[in-house]
């Protein structure tokens, strides 16, 4: 038989992965400080053994304001690297999987609390919130404390927390970054006309709204050994109504790619408190992007069926599929994956010789 084109290696930049599968990030919200935890060790090394061809760690704040909530992953200091550092040594004892991380800033999204607890924003004065910054002073939803605009010293300090961050983690050992300017993050936010309103050279025209995320890649990219990849998680449309649109993720991914951007997840939504677009405007979000560059494409599904996971690869919708919610209620999901469409994947030595 045939081997899958799901299990065929694939090269991201100067990394190459043995298959087109990813772990893809899922917020915890069980760091402590920005520190990773216990359970990061747990959930992290569990997913490490699935077969994917590389495991990507959840959004990372590269500042304390950059934070969705008070317990979300951070890389601002020696202490959350070297809770990094913990997590991926104790990862590589077992297992050589290529490591990514994702690296955002939640701006005007920041300052909210843990699922479990509502989700919604942390009250003023509880000693637990904190101010939230964006483009321009406009809410993420109406009733919010606006966020305050950044001046030129902010976006320099926001700058070079990308380029810390991105150096702490190749320091800790980490293969690949990946940089979220999508899901109504700070850099979503600066690129959608809905959200950015400045009057200096970050707003107005799509050139001007595209300076800074550009900016932040041009420093991550020049922090990191040229033989680490950088991808980039870039918005298709805001949800509804005129702002960030399909045409102008074309021109930022083209921009991107001739800056030397190794690779991209295209996302819908998040940038207003609205449903997001319909799958299958995100599928041709997907592949119109996809046309328009060199570079491979990361497209995340939340789909239990082996086919049809085959079948977005098969049919180049994607280079790369990212699974979560999969994985979590299947993490052994390749494997079965890979005996089905006659792929192959790696597996802990110590599982090889299980009787039965």
């Amino acid at each position: 038989m045939p081997c899958s084109s799901l299990f065929e290696p694939i090269r991201i930049g100067g990394l190459e992965l043995a298959n087109r599968l990813a772990v893809g990030p899922m917020h915890q919200f069980s760091a402590e400080n920005g520190c990773m935890s216990d359970w990061h060790l747990i959930h992290l090394g569990h997913l490490a053994f699935s077969g994917a061809g590389v495991l990507i760690i959840e959004t990372t704040a590269v500042l304390p304001e950059g934070r969705t909530t008070p317990a979300d992953v951070g890389l601002w200091n020696d202490q959350t690297q070297s809770a990094l550092c913990l997590t991926i040594e104790s990862i590589r004892r077992w297992c050589d999987v290529p490591i990514a991380v994702e690296l955002g800033h939640a701006g005007r999204r920041g300052s909210t609390e843990v699922p479990w607890l509502g989700g919604g924003p942390i009250a003023p004065g509880t000693g637990r919130d904190w101010r939230t910054v964006a483009p321009s002073a406009l809410p993420f939803q109406s009733g919010q404390t606006p966020p305050r605009a950044l001046d030129r010293l902010d976006l320099q300090r926001i700058r070079e927390g990308f380029a810390n961050a991105a150096a702490r983690a190749s320091r800790a050992g980490v293969d690949a970054i990946q940089l979220h300017a999508g899901d109504g993050q700070l850099l979503h936010q600066f690129l959608s006309p809905r959200s950015n309103r400045r009057d200096d050279a970050y707003g107005g025209s799509l050139h001007n709204r595209m300076r800074f995320p550009l900016e932040v890649f041009e420093a991550v990219r020049n922090a990191l050994p040229a033989r680490c990849p950088v991808t980039v998680r870039i918005p298709a449309y805001d949800g509804a109504g005129n702002g960030w649109s399909i045409e102008q993720a074309v021109v930022l991914a083209q921009a991107l790619e001739a800056r030397g951007c190794d690779g991209f997840q295209v996302c819908t939504g998040g940038l207003l408190a609205q449903p997001a677009p319909t799958r299958a405007r995100e599928m041709a979000a997907v592949r119109r992007v996809k046309r328009s560059i060199d570079t491979p494409v990361i497209l995340a599904v939340a789909e239990p069926d082996f086919e049809r996971v085959e079948a977005l690869v098969t049919d180049g919708h994607a280079d790369v599929v990212a699974l979560t919610r999969t994985l979590v209620e299947s993490p052994r999901w390749p494997w079965h994956a890979a005996r089905s469409l006659h792929g192959a994947v790696a597996r802990p030595i110590q599982y090889r010789y299980l009787a039965g």
